[in-house]
């Protein structure tokens, strides 16, 4: 049965982030299965714009201002009353999308994707809870990407009979055949001095990267750090404090389609995120696809349900440096159990699937009808 469906959140494609790379994938592929799909977010500038991209219509509301990394639209509760959906996909945590669809949202259902607790600002949170737990209270259901995150989370505890469990999935395809010559061309220019380690992600706060940096003189090897952010500046600081130059490579950003080549040149990924702002770490799966073992933190997030401890890599405790640079060192030095540990990470990427996402994003709508219509009745 296809359903219009509404996605809103903060951003949306070209913007580079989890969340938005997960609203487009997710949008995409139910446009694709016959859905009616609208995605509302603000836009980067004043004006308001609409395109189809990728089958998906995008509404883009003209931001005013951006506040606490929050982008602010008077428009975009506008848009979102001039929109009937049978379903609105909220994508929390963004306050303005959560109250517009609370306040003037239109559709038969909603369903709230609660993709991480607000972690850094606690002010703010103080005075939004209030208003943040009747948007929650009113969704008919909210779906977790991971059975550690509901049980970790002390507001989704509260709603838990309202909570579904949807993994993440991901089109991995890419990421399991990279071109063979690059991968040899990437590992000759920098797997010279032993193993290579990648990291991939926005250089956020969260994401710990300073950790795996003061890791760093307790292990062999290069490591490639792939991405751009708020942290750059600082993080490449470190490393030059640390006297990292020749061991360390920042690459900036690198395009979509380059970023097979570097899991496929690397010998191990590392995710060393320190705040449960790292809800799940979908660079896992994507790294997992090439047949990485994968070394990540324990948050009490969906990051060690994705990456499990001595399956498809080790899990050590976040924020510290001791276990960080040795849990590298023993993949580093066995290269058997590294073959290992990536073959079986490659059988649980293929586990998390978008179809299978897809699928369950769609028992959950049907669901969310049923209840709302047992509601109206």
């Amino acid at each position: 049965m296809s359903m219009r469906v509404v996605h809103i959140y903060k951003d949306y494609a070209p913007v580079v982030g989890g969340i938005e790379n997960h609203v487009r994938l997710v949008a995409e592929a139910q446009a694709a299965a016959g859905d009616d799909v609208t995605v509302l977010v603000a836009n980067t500038g004043p004006q308001t714009t609409e395109e189809y991209r990728g089958g998906v219509h995008v509404l883009k509301a003209g931001r005013l201002a951006t506040v606490a990394s929050t982008p602010l639209s008077l428009s975009l509760p506008l848009e979102l009353a001039g929109l009937e959906a049978d379903v609105a996909h909220v994508h929390f945590p963004y306050p303005v999308g959560e109250l517009a669809q609370y306040l003037v949202g239109r559709s038969r259902a909603t369903v709230v994707t609660y993709h991480s607790d607000v972690v850094r600002q606690k002010r703010l949170l103080a005075l939004y809870r209030p208003l943040m737990l009747r948007a929650l209270n009113k969704a008919d259901r909210i779906i977790v990407g991971s059975p550690n995150y509901l049980e970790s989370s002390p507001v989704l505890r509260a709603l838990a009979d309202k909570c579904r469990v949807v993994p993440y999935g991901i089109d991995g395809r890419r990421f399991a055949a990279p071109d063979a010559d690059r991968v040899q061309q990437l590992r000759a220019r920098f797997a010279t001095a032993g193993p290579l380690l990648l990291f991939v992600g926005v250089l956020r706060y969260y994401k710990g990267l300073d950790y795996l940096l003061r890791a760093m003189p307790e292990v062999a090897g290069t490591l490639l750090v792939v991405g751009e952010g708020p942290m750059g500046e600082a993080w490449r600081a470190l490393a030059r404090e640390l006297s990292l130059q020749e061991r360390v490579v920042f690459c900036g950003r690198v395009p979509d389609e380059d970023l097979p080549t570097y899991y496929g040149a690397a010998d191990l990924f590392v995710l060393p995120a320190s705040e449960r702002s790292e809800a799940y770490g979908l660079v896992q799966l994507e790294a997992m696809h090439a047949g990485l073992p994968v070394v990540s933190t324990e948050l009490g997030t969906g990051t060690s349900f994705v990456n499990q401890h001595g399956e498809t890599g080790l899990v050590v405790p976040a924020r510290g440096t001791e276990a960080l640079a040795k849990a590298i060192r023993i993949l580093c030095r066995d290269g058997s159990l590294r073959r290992a540990l990536g073959a079986r990470a490659r059988a649980r990427a293929a586990e998390l699937s978008v179809e299978q996402m897809v699928a369950g994003i769609h028992t959950v709508y049907r669901e969310a009808l049923r209840r709302a219509a047992s509601h109206r009745g």
